[in-house]
Formats: C-alpha cells, structure tokens, sequence
C-alpha cells in the first residue's frame, strides 16, 4: 500500500498508543518492590567510563543505527518530502523523540530487570523476557500484552520498510517496474536468504553488515552530498520549504564534523570489531 497509504496510516495509530503504553508501564513499574535498583543503575553514571575511547565509539555507533543515519533509506525517504517540509526542524524533532522514546523504554525495562532479578546486560532480547513477565503480574497483562506487542510488530515493519525501499525504489526507477514487481522481487530475495542465514549464520552475517556495510553507506552518502555535489547543493536543498535562512554553522557541521566523525566512527568500529 505504500509509504503514505499504508504505514504511515497504521502507525499514526499504533505508535501513539505505543508510546502511550510505555507511559503507563513506567508507572506500573515504578511501584514494583526492587525498582529503585533500576533508576540507580540508570541515573548514577560511571563517569571514568568517558575516557574510554570505546565509550564514544560505542554512543555515535548508536546514535547512527538509532537515527537511521546507517542506511540508504534515508535518502530515499528524503527524496519523497513535501516541498514546503523544513528538514532542520524535521531532523531536530526526529533526534528530541528518539531521545525521548529511548528513555521512556529505558525507564519501563531497567527498573523491571532489577525488580525482577534479571540480568541488566542481555542486550535487546531484555523486551521480550522483562515486558512478558510485567504483563503477566498484572491485571489485563494479556489484553495489554497483546496491543503492546502488535505495536512492537509494526515499529519493526516500519524499519523494515526503511531497509527495503531502497531496493524497490532502485527497481522502480532503474527498470520501469511496477511497485507490486519490485516489492514481490526484494521480498523473495530476502525470503531465500534469511532462510539460509536462520540458525548459526545470522550473527556472523550481522556483524558483518553492521561493523563494515552500513556504516560505510552513511558515510558515502555524507561525502557525496557533501563534498561530491556542487557547492551550495546540500544548503539549497535544506533551504527549501524552510522560511529562516540556515546559519553559516551548517557547511562546517555537514563537511567537517559529520562526515569525520562519520569517518572515525568507521575505523574505530572496524579496530573494536562492532560500534554499538
């Protein structure tokens, strides 16, 4: 149904009440005995942990997967903005609710880790072993467990989509193909080799992509809008459908510090085996 009609619909819905459950489960957390752990554990930073270079490497190899930054879909995204959309402010709104969503979670799963006797370190299986065994001391845990989930299925939809537009967009465009061909060829395609990376291959296959292939990506695609385009290109592209003229901090923050941290983030992910 596409990127408008279809979910972009669905989660006009499913995300607010997304986030709406994640307010309701931080308080019905906050109550539970051994909670106080968790804000601890949260709130009370390590901070010789900054002079660890890893420590950064790790927080903007974060904030590139979390932003989207790592991947194409990105610019393909971009390419199918209103005219009249200010990018700055789109992009300032994107950081400050990502910010927001991250804590949010942070504030449901942490506290519920500790209250429960988990190990705080799992990684991102923690949502679906902390949250289950919330909705289950609960009263209406499973009609909540329920809603909650399909909004955790359409968030990874959502992502999804933003891998694969890339692909089917290039289909598109490149070969003349309807958007029902294209989508039906990336689909199978991807089908056939999940089914072979299923099972031992998929994390080796991960890393692989995640340390080395989409880095690279935002990468080139900083220093191709940056440096490869005309000069003035990326400035009259942010410019449209923004009434206040961009500051002079925009070409030293776009050509200089994203793209070298890009490039540092890069190597040193390479050197640490992973950036996040």
């Amino acid at each position: 149904m596409g990127i408008a009609g279809g979910i972009e619909k669905v989660n006009k819905i499913l995300m607010p009440a997304f986030f709406g459950l994640f307010l309701f489960l931080a308080i019905r957390i906050y109550m539970l005995p051994g909670a106080e752990q968790g804000y601890s554990y949260l709130f009370n930073p390590d901070w010789s942990a900054l002079r660890d270079v890893r420590t950064w490497v790790f927080a903007l190899g974060q904030a590139f997967f979390s932003l989207s930054l790592a991947g194409s879909g990105t610019v393909v995204y971009g390419s199918y903005l209103s005219k009249d959309e200010d990018i700055v402010n789109s992009a300032l709104n994107v950081s400050f609710f990502d910010t927001c969503a991250a804590m949010l979670a942070a504030l449901v799963v942490i506290p519920a880790v500790f209250a429960y006797g988990l190990e705080p370190g799992a990684g991102p299986g923690l949502m679906f072993v902390t949250l289950p065994t919330v909705f289950q001391n609960m009263p209406g845990g499973q009609i909540i467990s329920i809603v909650f989930f399909i909004a955790v299925l359409f968030a990874g939809v959502t992502s999804l989509m933003n891998l694969f537009e890339t692909p089917v967009e290039a289909l598109q465009s490149r070969l003349g193909l309807s958007r029902l061909k294209a989508i039906g060829i990336v689909a199978v395609v991807s089908f056939i080799v999940g089914v072979f990376l299923e099972g031992d291959g998929l994390s080796p296959w991960m890393d692989f992509v995640s340390i080395y292939i989409i880095p690279l990506g935002a990468l080139l695609a900083g220093l191709v809008i940056y440096w490869v385009c005309k000069s003035g290109f990326a400035r009259e592209q942010v410019q449209i459908g923004r009434e206040k003229i961009v500051g002079v901090w925009f070409e030293p923050v776009t050509k200089y510090l994203f793209c070298g941290i890009a490039i540092i983030v890069y190597i040193m992910g390479i050197l640490y085996g992973g950036i996040g």
